[in-house]
């Protein structure tokens, strides 16, 4: 393992991120404080709890999956796409690094940077409500797993892309609605039984159900379905990642 290639990868994409630090802080603390105002003010004056957990304290993991999945995406795809974009994609791959080296790199800086954000918005939420973590080893778990998963399916992204346009359009069209039908700011319990099901099929639904549960213990689906879900999605995107190296797709052009 070329330890030496990953750390130079990750260093790399890790100062692009330093570099706007400030824009990074401060937008997902904003972006909270607007989420608590609209809806804990609108919505929590209507709904005030939800199975004994106060509005505003019910829908932090949704908030926080919300940010991490997002920014998990969008760092990763667009850290592979640049150097396709600029062609200088073909210099990493001439050079003595591997593919997985190369994914650990990438992906690792992409998951950080997600985490980071994911921290700051639990702690800005800290702020607004009465946080309790009953599982903090799961949640912890959830988190990590959440940011290499997404951000391995933003590499994908970010490889398949062949345009900023293609790059945009699987987290605006797919993966935002997903994540908004998936429970984050409701649970699915509130739904009529039909729509219950329905949003079964969602696979967001699992993900926000398990990291709920990791805070107060309540979740709408088993959290080993959960866990499950999240683990099997993971292996999914490294198989893809593994086949699109071994075949040259979108990368040997």
């Amino acid at each position: 393992m070329n330890w030496s290639a990953i750390a130079a990868i990750y260093r790399f994409e890790m100062a692009r991120f330093f570099r706007t630090l400030a824009q990074s802080f401060l937008s997902p603390v904003l972006s909270t404080s607007l989420y608590f105002v609209v809806f804990g003010t609108a919505i929590g004056s209507r709904i005030q709890e939800v199975d004994g957990v106060s509005y505003g304290a019910f829908i932090v993991p949704g908030l926080i999956m919300l940010s991490v999945v997002l920014l998990a995406i969008s760092n990763a795809s667009f850290g592979i796409y640049f150097p396709k974009f600029l062609g200088t994609i073909y210099e990493l791959l001439s050079a003595p690094v591997n593919f997985i080296e190369i994914v650990i790199g990438y992906v690792g800086a992409a998951a950080t940077k997600a985490l980071f954000v994911g921290v700051v918005i639990l702690v800005t939420a800290s702020f607004f409500v009465d946080l309790r973590i009953q599982h903090p080893i799961a949640m912890a778990a959830f988190l990590i797993l959440t940011c290499l998963s997404f951000s391995l399916l933003g590499f994908i992204i970010g490889i398949w892309a062949s345009n900023f346009e293609q790059m945009s359009l699987v987290p605006q069209l797919v993966v935002t609605p997903l994540i908004f039908l998936g429970g984050t700011f409701y649970s699915i319990s509130m739904l009529p039984p039909v729509w219950q099901t329905v949003t079964l099929f969602n696979p967001v639904v699992y993900l926000i159900s398990g990291f709920r549960w990791s805070f107060y213990g309540m979740a709408d689906v088993p959290i080993g379905l959960s866990l499950l879900a999240i683990l099997l999605f993971t292996g999914l995107c490294l198989g893809i990642i593994g086949w699109i190296f071994k075949t040259g797709w979108r990368i040997r052009s």
